[in-house]
């Protein structure tokens, strides 16, 4: 059996969980999330946790996905409850970026401004025109709009200029030196 698929999901205050056939159900303060799960893996709620465990804990081909089925409904419980956040530096001279009505406008040192649409259920928030912050209860989609609006402009190993997450270190590469 998986160590991390055996552990209990706690249900925090104001979180409420349905178990179907093929799906959990989450609901929570900050929305509601639909997690399908693999098939061979069966959720119950018992006293207030979520526990997860496989049909025939014999069968290898179900019992592999027992630790991923448990993550994505923790992911869930904890999405609903607290949200997750990602968030970006903008690194370089003239570079920022500016919420619009339904889109953020990066200025990268292109010729062009790079108009960027905010998906649903994703919050984006500018500060001070070099520090993104992406919020949402979805953690996949936060990290997948995170990484979207990082391959915009990624760090220059030269310079170290670009869109770079926060607190992430860079390997600086050493230039051409003079004859």
């Amino acid at each position: 059996m998986s160590r991390i698929g055996r552990l209990p999901i706690p249900l925090p205050a104001g979180v409420t969980a349905r178990v179907a056939a093929d799906a959990v159900e989450v609901k929570g303060p900050k929305g509601s999330l639909r997690q399908l799960i693999p098939p061979g893996i069966l959720f119950e709620e018992k006293g207030g946790q979520l526990c997860a465990q496989p049909v025939r804990p014999a069968d290898r081909s179900a019992s592999k996905f027992h630790g991923l089925a448990r993550s994505l409904v923790a992911n869930a419980v904890h999405g609903v409850s607290q949200g997750f956040t990602k968030e970006l530096d903008i690194v370089g001279i003239g570079y920022r970026a500016e919420v619009s009505a339904a889109e953020v406008v990066f200025h990268l040192g292109y010729s062009h401004p790079v108009p960027f649409p905010i998906p649903d259920g994703i919050r984006i928030a500018v500060d001070k025109q070099n520090h993104i912050t992406v919020a949402g209860i979805d953690r996949q989609r936060v990290g997948q709009v995170a990484a979207d609006i990082r391959a915009l402009r990624k760090p220059d190993p030269y310079k170290q200029k670009g869109i770079r997450y926060t607190g992430e270190v860079l390997k600086k590469k050493v230039g051409k030196t003079g004859a």
